[in-house]
């Protein structure tokens, strides 16, 4: 199964993600919420968007490929939402932030999901 060998990375990323939020905030002995800090909310916003997205994103590719479509299609979907959530996880929360990244991985991410969509929507009707 295709979708598998991208929703596995991709739920190692949230995990990521969410460990560099967990350990900054022991680091700093921070509890709930951001407490003013620019580089937590910056982790914390990354692994939530990861979160939102990611989501959406494997069920959409799933639904594509269950539908038998062509298998370029789905690695095409699946590279594409990898890649974008790598770029934008990784860009947001570098200090200092790498801009450019974020923006091409939620393009990236965006496109993966519009192009599943669309494909599992057309692909339901024939």
């Amino acid at each position: 199964m295709i979708t598998a060998l991208y929703a596995g990375p991709l739920a190692l990323l949230l995990l990521v993600l969410s460990a560099r939020v967990i350990t900054y905030r022991r680091a700093n002995k921070l509890g709930l919420g951001d407490h003013g800090d620019k580089s937590l909310l910056k982790r914390m916003r990354a692994q939530a968007n990861c979160a939102e997205y990611v989501p959406i994103g494997v069920m959409m590719m799933l639904l594509v490929e269950l539908q038998d479509a062509p298998s370029l299609l789905v690695h095409a979907i699946g590279l594409s939402l990898l890649a974008g959530r790598l770029m934008h996880g990784f860009g947001f929360s570098a200090s200092p932030p790498r801009m450019n990244l974020p923006v091409w991985g939620m393009m990236l991410t965006l496109i993966s999901i519009a192009v599943a969509a669309i494909s599992a929507f057309l692909l339901s009707l024939f």
